[in-house]
């Protein structure tokens, strides 16, 4: 039985969970009452479908379906998981959460999406205090895993836990706050540079685009992966941050920045700000924007993934969580996945070079199915490839869904040869063809030996399964 969860306002951040949600299996009922909501999600939801995919080498779970209900209560019935995600007003939150838990199980998770309110005032008057909590997300949440857990002292630590665990099987990262604090942690951080870019930009030192420039080619792609503090430890060289303190630290009492102050809101000023930020990106769309900016967040995060750092940690160590291992069929489907950004060459479509990663990650799924996985090799054996050939035959899109059907065609003492085809899932043309060779090696001598005889055992039993089949 799928699990539920219930979205109460379809805004942005609303649209978002519930393709976050829905994408990850869980089926997902909707309350807003603008007529636009429907459209507005259904737009959102094809950006999510098209870019949260990319982020995996394993297959997604079936994506489940969105229904939109006129009535909160038949949208929060029977669901595990409930976001109230309507504006920030704290009598409308009020109000929405006393319809939530008139209707919901005692025992599902409210998070609230707010920035700005503290869980004890979304708790006060509430039948279930500790049934309620901060669940803060950042945009798009279909792609960010990042998600202030904040439960106040009222908090059921049931509930936080249960919050923590489905959370953490959608693919976020559960931030759990302390203490309670007027917006959080992280919008603390940005509310200090939004106010100090709106000085710059009044006091005309700096247009929105330098600004933006300043974050974008600099500290930004530092703080994606290391956050400030670790940040400022490698800038105090082999010090360390104790260096980097006294090296920077009396600077802390320059008159630098008007943190302290904050530039009245006038219209002149916001006249500026969205004068230049027209002037900036006026001529691309929202949806524009929204497609770049999804781009570059794959291939941010597919970098970090690649490296085993930060987020690309944590989406490596889910998107394990996905994979399922191989069964008997013939031939093996070996590769599941959707063609990223980042694979991409100056003619549109995928570089060549990726052809040899898409068989090479089919080779290691048989590796893993025969018994040569990472604990084989961590014990001094691997199978190498000595040669392939691979054939081009239709060009391969982003966005493209393929899969890899992997045969074995010797698999005898040392030699192991497998044939694969890389095909469009859609409709099962064939896009392109490998013919590996690969020799079983001792890691120690890097020469070749015969494979152990559990491994050439199941080697030898795929050769034969596939020679019949």
């Amino acid at each position: 039985m799928k699990q539920v969860a219930a979205i109460v306002g379809g805004g942005v951040i609303g649209g978002g969970w519930a393709a976050r949600f829905a994408l990850m299996g869980w089926d997902v009922r909707v309350f807003d009452p603008d007529p636009e909501a429907q459209r507005k999600i259904n737009e959102v939801m094809a950006g999510a479908e098209r870019a949260l995919p990319m982020l995996y080498e394993a297959p997604m779970p079936a994506r489940a379906g969105i229904t939109y209900h006129d009535d909160l209560s038949e949208a929060v019935t029977g669901a595990s998981y409930i976001q109230e995600s309507v504006p920030e007003r704290l009598d409308l939150k009020h109000k929405v959460l006393a319809g939530i838990q008139a209707a919901c199980a005692p025992d599902a998770v409210i998070g609230s999406s707010t920035s700005g309110f503290k869980p004890s005032e979304l708790q006060d008057g509430a039948a279930r205090p500790g049934q309620i909590i901060v669940a803060h997300p950042f945009n798009p949440v279909y792609l960010l895993p990042l998600v202030e857990l904040v439960p106040g002292v009222k908090a059921d630590a049931q509930v936080v836990e249960k919050a923590s665990e489905i959370l953490t099987g959608i693919g976020m990262f559960p931030l759990h706050v302390r203490a309670e604090i007027d917006a959080h942690i992280a919008d603390r951080f940005l509310e200090a540079v939004w106010r100090e870019a709106l000085w710059l930009v009044r006091d005309g030192i700096a247009t929105t685009e330098e600004i933006d420039n300043a974050i974008r080619y600099g500290f930004g792609l530092r703080w994606a992966q290391m956050g400030l503090f670790e940040t400022y430890r490698v800038a105090g060289g082999e010090a360390g941050m104790r260096h980097f303190m006294a090296q920077f630290g009396p600077c802390l009492t320059w008159p630098w920045t008007k943190l302290m102050d904050v530039p009245e809101f006038t219209g002149e000023l916001v006249d500026l700000i969205a004068g230049q930020s027209d002037a900036q990106s006026g001529h691309l769309s929202i949806r524009e924007l929204e497609r770049l900016r999804d781009n570059n967040l794959v291939a941010m995060l597919r970098a970090l993934k690649g490296q085993e750092a930060a987020a690309g940690k944590l989406l490596l160590d889910h998107d394990a969580t996905l994979r399922r291992p191989l069964g008997d069929d013939v031939p093996l489907v070996t590769v599941r996945r959707i063609v990223p950004v980042d694979w991409v060459d100056v003619n549109g479509h995928m570089n060549e070079g990726r052809y040899g990663q898409v068989f090479s990650d089919a080779s290691e799924e048989l590796m893993t199915r025969v018994g040569a996985d990472r604990a084989y090799i961590d014990g001094g054996n691997s199978y190498f490839t000595a040669e392939t050939n691979i054939k081009y035959l239709a060009e391969t899109l982003v966005g493209e869904p393929i899969i890899v059907e992997t045969r074995v065609t010797l698999g005898e003492g040392k030699k192991l040869r497998l044939w694969h085809e890389m095909k469009r899932a859609k409709d099962g043309e064939v896009l392109a063809s490998c013919d590996q060779f690969l020799l079983h090696v001792s890691l120690d001598t890097r020469k070749s030996c015969p494979p152990l005889p559990a491994v050439l055992a199941e080697v030898e039993a795929l050769a034969k399964a596939h020679a019949d089949g």
